[in-house]
Formats: structure tokens, sequence, C-alpha cells
């Protein structure tokens, strides 16, 4: 069963969840505060996490700043926020700040339960578990979704669960113009109706992984007006052939 990191300064909350969890097989760390969440995330530390339970409103650093330092930092375990900030902005702040999913304080333990079994399936999804797609070619990068990896170039670029999941939706609808509706609703979880710019910055740094040249992209490209549409072929004809706005 997977190992769980809390990190809320809600002691009752937070006895609560931790409780509730381990009913539920769950392995439960629990901290406090922003600082000490850093500590037990940062790269080479003894224990690995499987997903993070993050509040927003921590004493000292905020849920925000844990998570977009954790993924400077190099590690992209699954995050799950939690916020009383649950305006369309601010769920959005925490997606672009690194989290992969949230949940609106105040909320139901039966409602956290299943998100965190949610948020598992995703990333075992992403990954390739039972059966999937675990690999893809586009054009010389080669991408490991077990791993969440892509290598090009002599280098390896690390991928967070939402980053792997967009380029599994792409991967899996091959040719296909993908909107940003879709992609909002199968990979961010939010309503496709949601004003951001997050989806397009996450292209933008997925076209650094992928492309050789990301301002003209051959391989990820912007059909304009309808979505995004993956050609793997280094052949593959680049479309719009403009430098890409956002690069």
């Amino acid at each position: 069963m997977a190992r769980l990191l809390i990190v809320e300064d809600e002691k009752n909350l937070a006895k609560g969840m931790k409780f509730n969890f381990e009913l539920e097989g769950y392995e439960v760390d629990v901290v406090g505060d922003g600082s000490e969440a850093l500590a037990r995330l940062a790269p080479g530390t003894a224990v690995g996490y499987d997903l993070v339970i993050l509040d927003v409103m921590l004493p000292g650093i905020d849920g925000f700043a844990v998570a977009d330092r954790t993924r400077k930092a190099g590690n992209f375990v699954p995050i799950l926020m939690l916020t009383a900030k649950s305006l369309p902005s601010d769920v959005v702040h925490g997606l672009e700040a690194g989290a992969d999913d949230y949940l609106p304080k105040p909320f139901d333990l039966p409602v956290l339960l299943a998100r965190v079994k949610g948020l598992l399936r995703r990333r075992d999804w992403a990954r390739g578990d039972g059966g999937d797609v675990e690999k893809a070619q586009i054009g010389q990068a080669h991408v490991d979704f077990k791993n969440f990896q892509i290598r090009t170039g002599g280098q390896v670029h690390p991928l967070t669960l939402l980053e792997a999941m967009l380029l599994k939706l792409l991967v899996q609808n091959i040719g296909r113009v993908v909107t940003k509706g879709e992609i909002l609703e199968k990979v961010w979880n939010v309503s496709a109706d949601t004003q951001t710019r997050a989806v397009d910055n996450f292209i933008v740094r997925l076209r650094r992984y992928l492309e050789p040249n990301p301002r003209f992209p051959r391989h990820l490209l912007t059909v304009r007006g309808a979505g995004y549409r993956l050609l793997p072929d280094a052949d593959g004809r680049p479309g719009d052939a403009s430098p890409e706005a956002g690069t």
C-alpha cells in the first residue's frame, strides 16, 4: 500500500486524516509546517512517498512554495493540495506551482479518500501500469512513461505527473487534435471552460524537451482555435510554421 505524507498544521484534522488513511491500509507520516515538509521531500532522503497531501495555509512556508520548491529540487511525487482558497485563480495557482490535484476545504473524509485513490490511479495510468503504453518515440526524443522521463540529446528531463499525463493523452491520440477543454477535464480534473493558460504553459515546457527548436515545433503543434496535435515522425509536416507564442 502507498506511503503518504500529510502536511497540515490543524492538529485535529491531521490526526483524523492519519487515522482514516491508516484504516485503509496506507502508511502515513504527518508534519505541521512547510520547512519540515521540504526536509522530508528533499532528494536523497531515506523515506520515499507515493503521494503528498499538502495544505496551502501553513506557518512559515506556505503550500504553494512547498510545491514549487519540491518540483525545482527534482522531486515529482504526486501532490494533492488542500485549500480554503477555492476560486478558480487559486486552484490554477496551485496547479501551476506543481500540485497535481486540489480539494477545497471543508471536505468530507470519504471524498478525500476517493481523491487520493484517484490520483494514485492516474499516476499508474500515466506510467503504463496494467499493460498500457510505457514508452514512446517522438522525433529524437525517447519518452519513458514508467519512470516519468524524456531522454533526448544525451539529457534526461524528469516529468511531473501532469506533464506525463498530458503527453500520454497526446500520444494516445497521435495525429488527432486534442482540445484544451479535453485536456482540462482529463488531465487537470477541472471544468472544460476553466480560464487558464496552464495548458499552454505545460505545452511550452514539453516542447523544450521534445523539439530541436521549440519556437518552430514539428511534433507538438498548436492548431489555432482548436487545440493541440502530436506528430511523432521526424518528417511530420510542421503545419503552422510561425513561432509559437510563449516560447
